[in-house]
């Protein structure tokens, strides 16, 4: 008996376990997006499949259309613009331009001022300004900032509807993004199957979910998309915003002003070139982020000063960093090479008083839908005289499904990559930049750190648009120490693209 009731436990175990299902992998899936919200989108979940990762996919990217069409200051069709056409009216409006409205009169008041929907009006001036190459006029800054010290708006939220006062032009840019980006992540990781997600637009991201997110702080004393970052972070269900004046301004008579502008004077700002915020809440991460641009690092540290759940780094225009108390805890050591090349006597290796630039502006093509750019994924690699790879500069697709339409880089490079497919997808945090347009540096050395040596390589610049064409440049070029430039013949995919080799320069303005 004790024998047959063993045999029946063992057999009932046996019949159970075939009806366990086996545990799903979790991968990474990334996609990328140009000119949304005038911008670069990255989207990045962590999912069981592909095709739940698509769906979270469509529904962040329609979150994404569905509040710019309520919020932009650029759509004339959008709710924003409607009501500032509407004059001076009582209008109601969606909860959602109610919350952001409201959003800036309560960052106004808790920014001393260093926030103002109304920075439009400055914009205007330092526009026209530009435009005949001088500098504003004392008097039309004095009449700018009486415009911009008045009452714009009230909000009336028992019946969600506002009424403006004047006619000042108004722009939601400072943190609308964030607010935005923080919406389509709700709805990603509310999608059955995702674990993780990552909203990126424009350097500003919203991390949600049960896993945590690596992140680069871009250095703005530096040009290039893959530089190396100013630090590195580590964040779990925070917002991550940066704000700067390296990538977008006014230059007059050979000098750049900062497009950030002081709404208390109408003067660009100067003393902080970069801003970055982490925070639990994403308007307030980037709504801080333009703040600090403005305020004076006593101001900030004043403002601070009763905020624990919120860190942040400044960068001044003489390169020194300013950390609050709490960022530290965010950092992370990152690897750094210390490879030597394996050297022999007549070996001339990389000068490295130079560097590369690739510089190139992907083509505008407009998606079917009319609603977006047509994805371009692109590869930037260099090849030795052999043919064999040895720097990869950039891959931008979406991964995994797209790889092998990259042809001429999988084949040269799509084992290697998929080695450490993990380690190559974390995203950065970075001043807005325009979309289409990227600048990349090769520093001379190998995927290993290693420095090349002196001499001829082939530069690739891939790029598959997504129900597009696909097209390839392929150029040779000598690097021994004496600088050159060389303009690339644009294609159907590329509106222009140029390598630049040249000694390594102090970054100005």
């Amino acid at each position: 008996m004790k024998f047959k009731y063993l045999i029946a436990i063992a057999l009932f175990a046996l019949t159970t376990s075939a009806f366990v299902l086996p545990k799903k992998t979790i991968k990474t899936f990334v996609s990328n997006y140009e000119n949304v919200l005038g911008t670069s989108l990255e989207l990045k979940f962590k999912a069981a499949s592909e095709d739940d990762a698509y769906l979270a996919e469509q529904n962040a990217v329609n979150e994404i259309d569905r509040l710019d069409n309520i919020l932009s200051a650029y759509k004339s069709t959008s709710e924003f613009s409607r009501w500032m056409r509407n004059g001076k009216t009582t209008t109601p409006i969606s909860a959602e331009l109610f919350e952001v409205l409201q959003q800036f009169e309560n960052y106004k008041g808790a920014t001393n001022g260093a926030l103002d929907a109304s920075a439009a009006v400055f914009a205007n001036v330092w526009k026209k300004a530009t435009a005949e190459n001088r500098l504003p006029l004392a008097a039309e800054l004095k009449t700018a900032v009486s415009m911009v010290k008045t009452k714009h708006y009230v909000l009336n939220e028992q019946d969600l509807t506002v009424t403006r006062l004047d006619d000042a032009p108004l722009a939601l840019n400072s943190f609308a993004k964030s607010y935005i980006i923080n919406k389509a992540a709700e709805k990603a990781i509310e999608t059955p199957g995702i674990k993780h997600v990552v909203v990126n637009i424009g350097g500003d991201m919203v991390v949600k979910g049960s896993g945590t997110e690596v992140i680069k702080i871009a250095n703005p004393m530096a040009d290039a998309e893959n530089a190396a970052p100013l630090v590195t972070v580590k964040v779990s269900n925070k917002a991550v915003a940066t704000s700067g004046n390296y990538r977008r301004g006014y230059r007059i008579n050979g000098k750049w002003y900062s497009h950030i502008i002081d709404p208390r004077n109408g003067n660009p700002v100067a003393e902080i070139v970069s801003a970055t915020v982490i925070a639990a809440d994403a308007s307030k991460a980037g709504a801080l982020a333009t703040a600090f641009n403005v305020l004076s690092v006593s101001e900030i540290e004043k403002l601070m000063s009763a905020q624990s759940d919120v860190a942040y780094l400044l960068v001044t225009k003489a390169g020194t960093e300013i950390k609050s108390k709490g960022w530290t805890a965010y950092e992370v050591e990152t690897a750094t090479s210390t490879a030597s090349p394996d050297r022999a006597k007549a070996d001339k290796f990389w000068n490295t008083k130079f560097e590369l630039l690739v510089n190139l502006e992907l083509a505008n093509v407009e998606s079917t839908d009319g609603r977006r750019v047509r994805r371009p994924f692109v590869a930037v690699w260099v090849e030795d005289a052999q043919k064999t790879p040895v720097r990869n500069l950039a891959i931008w697709y979406n991964k995994p499904r797209w790889l092998p339409d990259l042809k001429s880089w999988s084949r040269s490079n799509g084992d290697e990559f998929k080695k450490g497919a993990e380690g190559s997808l974390s995203s950065t945090s970075s001043a807005t930049r325009g979309p289409g347009k990227y600048t990349l540096v090769w520093d001379g050395k190998d995927d290993h750190g290693k420095l090349v040596k002196a001499g001829s390589y082939t530069v690739y610049i891939e790029v598959v648009r997504e129900h597009g064409t696909y097209q390839i440049i392929a150029k040779q070029m000598k690097f021994t120490g004496t600088a050159s430039k060389i303009e690339l013949t644009p294609n159907t995919e590329l509106a222009s693209a140029s390598l630049d080799y040249r000694k390594i320069a102090t970054r100005k303005k």
